[in-house]
C-alpha cells in the first residue's frame, strides 16, 4: 500500500527530482505547498511558468536573460571575458561587486567519462567571440578535474591568437584550516602565494 495518496505522491515524486532534494525534503515541500492558500499556490505555479516562458539564454555569452542580448554583453567593457561553467557561476562572480568584464557560459565542462566532449559545450561560440578587441581571457572553471582540463584545453585554442589567458587562483579557503585543508589546495596555497 502506498503510504501518500496520489497526488501528495506525485507532488513529492517531482520535488525529489530537483537537485540536492532528497524524499525527506520532498515532503516536506508537498507538505508546504498543501497547506498554501489557493492563491499562494497559484502565485507558486505561475512564477515557475513564468520563468519557464521568459527566461532564455543570451545570444552572445550564453547567461539567462530576458530578452535577445543580457544587460552585462549590452553595457560591459567587452575586452576582458571570463569563462564559467554554468549560469549560476555568473551569480557568484556578481557578487563580488569587482569584475566589470563580460561572460562566457560554457553550459558545461568536457567529461569525458559522462560522454561530453569539446563539441557538446560552447567553445566554438568562446571563439568566435575573440577579435582585437579582447585582450584577455579569464578561466573560472571549477578546480575539479573536469574543470582543470577544460580550462587547459580552451588555453591551447586561445595562446596562438595573441590572448592572455589567466586562471582563477586556488588556494587556501577563509578561515579554512590547515589542518584539513587537502594537498592539492595546500599545494596550489603555497605556490600561487603572494608578497605582504
Amino acid at each position: 500500500m502506498d503510504v501518500f495518496i496520489e497526488p501528495i505522491g506525485k507532488l513529492i515524486n517531482e520535488f525529489s527530482k530537483l537537485p540536492g532534494v532528497g524524499k525527506k525534503t520532498a515532503q516536506r515541500y508537498a507538505y508546504k505547498i498543501i497547506g498554501m492558500t489557493d492563491a499562494e499556490a497559484r502565485e507558486f505555479a505561475e512564477s515557475i511558468l513564468e520563468c519557464k516562458r521568459k527566461v532564455r539564454y543570451c545570444k552572445i555569452c550564453g547567461n539567462f536573460t530576458e530578452e535577445e542580448v543580457c544587460n552585462v554583453c549590452k553595457t560591459r567593457e567587452k575586452s576582458i571575458i571570463c569563462v564559467v561553467k554554468e549560469p549560476k557561476d555568473v551569480v557568484a562572480m556578481e557578487k563580488l561587486h569587482e569584475y566589470k568584464g563580460v561572460y562566457h557560459v560554457l553550459h558545461g565542462v568536457i567529461s569525458p567519462m559522462d560522454g561530453v566532449g569539446p563539441n557538446d559545450i560552447r567553445i566554438k561560440e568562446l571563439l568566435a567571440r575573440i577579435d582585437g578587441s579582447v585582450q584577455e581571457v579569464i578561466m573560472a572553471t571549477d578546480a575539479d578535474v573536469e574543470g582543470e582540463a577544460t580550462a587547459m584545453y580552451i588555453a591551447k585554442l586561445l595562446n596562438p591568437l595573441g590572448v592572455k589567458v589567466t586562471r582563477l587562483a586556488h588556494g587556501m579557503p577563509v578561515g579554512g584550516e590547515l589542518e584539513y585543508t587537502d594537498e592539492v589546495t595546500l599545494f596550489r596555497a603555497l605556490t600561487e602565494r603572494k608578497r605582504i
